[in-house]
């Protein structure tokens, strides 16, 4: 008779308690070795993995880093990324913009853009200048000298202004045109000259055709400077000019009223210091004493108002030279000629009035100005034709300007050799 039993909660097979497990009371009995389907023993190993298309697990995460709390793989620093999809976290981030470069970019195109309209400005400004053949050759003009000749005059001419525009400047409605000031501007080696000639001067006016229609030829006779310019325009004064002082005339610039009002304005007044009070009734001008800024209008009465000065004319002639100076340093401003906003309306203003000879261009324009400007800072002189007689009867009896033989051939001759130029 077999002797093992099983009894509910009781030893295994006959041990007792003896044989519960490691649990304690109501532990399972072991089974026996037979009954056992490990066997005896070690436990089986289990069948070999089949193989599949996945990559061995190396551990780690899904980048290639190591475990959370585990140690990289071998050969790999720490925190450093392991090969990844395209654009992933193992691919380094595409390089974005530098915002110096994105900033130089603007500027750049800020400066070509810039550049672009100053050449533009540039351009159409040249082709307003009004033209005029005033150069032309003639038998016995003076040969060229050194440095550079510009005849400067400023006409009477009404040209471009209204009925109430000549009514609020007091210049009446006198036809055709008249020279109402004229200087001779040296430039060269010495620094420039700035030299004023009286336009009542008693020369010799060379003969010319007569501009009535006729076809006559004028024959040479003496005359105040000034008669010329009404008989014979420009070209006429040039030839007068050039005849009478012995220099060769190189560019030649005319302005009339309203470009010389509108310049003023275009620039936006003119700062003089006026030494003392002037009040003209033909002018309309009624100034203070003092440092003030001239608009077109009083500029305009400032350089002809003549009747409150004892020299007239000659003091007229010191306005004139004293205003330009300012004006000049104030047009050829660089805050002037280099920005386009405020160039063109100073271009608009006085170049549709401005007659300059043929070969004249901008950039000679702005030379003149320039030199102008140079003058009446310090580095040139202002000077008058020297003068023998302010006050030569012509044989009509009118007043007239008689120069200085001596003194006016000494000061011809240092600007033609562009020598230093002798005190008046």
């Amino acid at each position: 008779m077999n002797t093992w039993q099983e009894r509910p909660g009781g030893g295994a097979y006959g041990q007792g308690d003896a044989a519960r497990g490691r649990g304690g009371a109501g532990a399972e009995p072991p089974l026996p070795p037979s009954l056992n389907p490990r066997g005896a023993g070690a436990p089986p190993s289990r069948p070999a993995q089949q193989p599949d298309d996945r990559p061995p697990y190396q551990g780690g995460t899904p980048g290639g880093g190591p475990p959370y709390g585990g140690r990289p793989p071998y050969g790999q620093q720490p925190h450093e990324p392991g090969p990844g999809p395209l654009g992933g976290p193992g691919q380094p981030a595409r390089p974005r913009r530098s915002r110096k470069k994105i900033i130089g970019y603007s500027a750049l195109g800020l400066v070509l853009a810039l550049l672009t309209t100053m050449v533009g400005t540039y351009f159409w400004a040249d082709g307003k200048l009004r033209h005029e053949n005033v150069l032309a050759d003639y038998p016995g003009r003076p040969a060229a000298g050194k440095g550079t000749n510009w005849l400067i005059v400023g006409s009477d001419s009404r040209e471009g202004l209204t009925d109430a525009q000549e009514d609020s400047l007091h210049t009446g409605s006198a036809e055709g045109k008249r020279s109402d000031s004229m200087m001779i501007l040296h430039t060269g080696d010495n620094g420039a000259t700035l030299m004023s000639i009286p336009r009542d001067s008693w020369v010799q006016i060379p003969a010319h055709q007569d501009t009535s229609g006729s076809g006559k030829t004028v024959p040479a006779a003496t005359h105040k400077i000034n008669a010329s310019f009404a008989a014979g325009g420009g070209r006429l004064l040039v030839q007068t000019v050039e005849t009478s002082t012995g220099l060769r005339i190189d560019h030649y610039a005319e302005i009339g009223f309203a470009g010389f009002v509108g310049l003023v304005d275009a620039v936006g007044g003119v700062e003089m210091t006026i030494d003392q009070p002037v009040k003209d009734k033909d002018s309309g001008l009624d100034l203070k004493a003092g440092t003030q800024t001239l608009t077109g209008k009083q500029a305009l009465a400032f350089v002809r108002q003549r009747h409150q000065m004892a020299d007239q004319d000659l003091g007229r002639m010191r306005n004139q030279q004293k205003f330009l100076g300012a004006l000049a340093k104030q047009a050829a401003s660089p805050a002037t000629l280099l920005n386009p906003f405020t160039f063109y309306p100073l271009a608009s203003a006085g170049l549709d009035t401005l007659i300059v000879d043929d070969d004249a261009g901008l950039t000679d324009l702005g030379s003149m100005f320039l030199a102008m400007k140079g003058v009446t800072g310090g580095d040139g002189k202002t000077i008058t034709v020297p003068i023998g007689n302010p006050d030569f009867r012509t044989p009509t009896g009118e007043s007239a300007v008689k120069w200085d033989p001596a003194k006016s051939k000494a000061v011809f001759d240092a600007m033609k050799n562009d020598t230093a130029v002798p005190a008046p």
